[in-house]
Formats: structure tokens, sequence, C-alpha cells
């Protein structure tokens, strides 16, 4: 974190280490019902609901909204993902966008929060026990202006326990283990398979200047995301899935926005920018060949 102490470093790891372990905690007592059957449907709606809005917030607020500006929203409409985006405890706005920004700048090169360089568990998981220098002077800085940012990312447990109280006030105490703490271990570990899966394994449809791969499985669970090469061809575009079968269900939603006028300046590459770039990756094959 921005200056961070010993000490400081020590409650960070603390902090990490129960956000990972109480979730898989969490899915390990839940598994223990399911096997007893002692699930109900209400639950695993709660599951679902609780995991699509709050993704949803993360990849189309925290990452394409407010990292890459791939769209502008209405000011209630940029609360409400930020919010949801918070909710998944993945952090709070500054510190999510912080991150991935220098990701894109230093990919897959010393200096990169989550490089599979240094493995696949550090991809994956491994580099939050780390010493994690949040940096948005440098890697977003244009976000230490934006006055609901700030306030998101300072307020940010607040919304963790909203994100907690709501699952438990509509289905009591396995409400909150299946919209709670299950469906945080999901969201996480979806999340993660981005860095460390579509940076190790998959296909390519782009040359770009690192390791970034499509993943169609990572692409479902994580609402478009896992087409991970294309976006680093293209990071500002609002739609990741380029080819028509590559479902993304967060470009859906920001064009579901821009149809109702709740979005506008929604990026787009054109098929022509496509294509070129596709016959620039054939002709370079073609020369080393």
């Amino acid at each position: 974190m921005r200056g961070s102490t010993p000490t400081n470093l020590r409650v960070q790891r603390a902090a990490v280490l129960i956000i990972v372990t109480v979730p898989f905690i969490g899915v390990a007592v839940a598994i223990v019902m399911l096997w007893q059957r002692l699930v109900t449907w209400s639950d695993l709606a709660l599951l679902a609901g609780m995991y699509t809005v709050t993704g949803l917030g993360v990849t189309a607020g925290f990452h394409r909204m407010l990292t890459h500006r791939s769209f502008e929203t209405q000011p209630i409409v940029r609360f409400v993902l930020l919010v949801l985006g918070s909710m998944a405890v993945e952090g709070g706005p500054l510190t999510w966008a912080s991150f991935h920004i220098q990701h894109h700048a230093r990919a897959d090169r010393e200096g990169d929060p989550h490089s599979p360089l240094e493995g696949f568990f550090h991809a994956h998981v491994g580099w939050l026990l780390g010493h994690m220098q949040i940096r948005p002077e440098v890697y977003g800085s244009w976000l230490l202006k934006d006055r609901l940012v700030c306030f998101l990312d300072q307020t940010f447990l607040v919304w963790v326990g909203l994100g907690l109280l709501i699952p438990y006030l509509l289905g009591g105490w396995t409400g909150l283990l299946w919209g709670g703490l299950v469906r945080i271990f999901l969201a996480h570990h979806a999340t993660w398979s981005v860095n460390s899966v579509c940076h190790t394994f998959g296909q390519r449809m782009f040359e770009t200047n690192d390791q970034s791969t499509n993943q169609w499985l990572v692409g479902l669970l994580a609402f478009g995301e896992g087409w991970h090469n294309n976006h680093h061809a293209f990071p500002r575009s609002a739609w990741h899935g380029l080819a028509w079968w590559q479902v993304d269900l967060t470009g859906c939603l920001i064009s579901l926005l821009e149809r109702v006028g709740l979005a506008r300046d929604v990026y787009r590459v054109s098929p022509d920018t496509i294509q070129a770039r596709l016959n620039r990756n054939h002709a370079g094959l073609r020369q080393t060949g």
C-alpha cells in the first residue's frame, strides 16, 4: 500500500488471509449442506443473483467504465456500478483500477503485480500476499481527482458489509452463506483466473507484447473478461468478445444501457480495424515462417 510500514504490511496480509480463507471455509460448509440436501432453491437464487450483480459491478464498473473509460454513464448508474463492484470484495475502485492500469503498463514484465512469470500460483492469488504498493499517482492519476471514486475507496468496508447484509436479510444465515461467502469465493477465483489462466492457457487471436490468451470458460464465468487476449489487443474496447461466438455478458449490459439512454460514448473497435490487425499478424507469421 502507499507508504507501507512493516505494521501496515502485516495488517494487509492478515486482511488478505481473512478474505481468502473465510469464503473457503464457507464453501466447505456449503458442500456439507449440499451433500445433506439442506440447500433450497432460494439459496441458489441468492448465489446466482449476487454473483451476477457484483460481478458485473467489477467487469462493467471497475474495469471497462472506470479503468479503461470504455463508456460514460449517468451519475446514479455510475454510483450503483461502483458500489456493486465494491461489494465483490476485490478492493475499492481506486485500488482495483490502479493495480489493473499497472498490469497493462507492465504486462508480463517486471513491475506487473500478478505476472505468471513468477508462477501460476503467484499470478492467481500469491501476489495478494506480497508487498502490494498501490501507486495511483503513477497508474491512474485522474482517479485521485474523482470524488466518488475516492469516497467509495475510503468507505470500502461499508459496501462489503452491505454485500453481506443483503443476502442475510433476504435469506437468513443460509442466504448469507450462499449469497455471501460462497459467492465471494467463486467470484474471486473467476477474477483471479483472468490473471493466471488467461496469461498461461488458451488461444491467441492477436499478437501482443505479453502472454495474454483467450479462454472460453473464463469468458463465461467472468462475464466476458476471459477474452483477455482481445482485451490486451484493444484495451479500451467496451466489448471483449470480438467474434460472434465469444459470449460477452458485460458487453451486452453496456449495449443495453446505451440503448435505453444510460450509457454514452461507448468505444467500439471497427471490423476493419480488427481485420487489419489480423492481417498484420498473418503477414508477420509468413515472414517468420
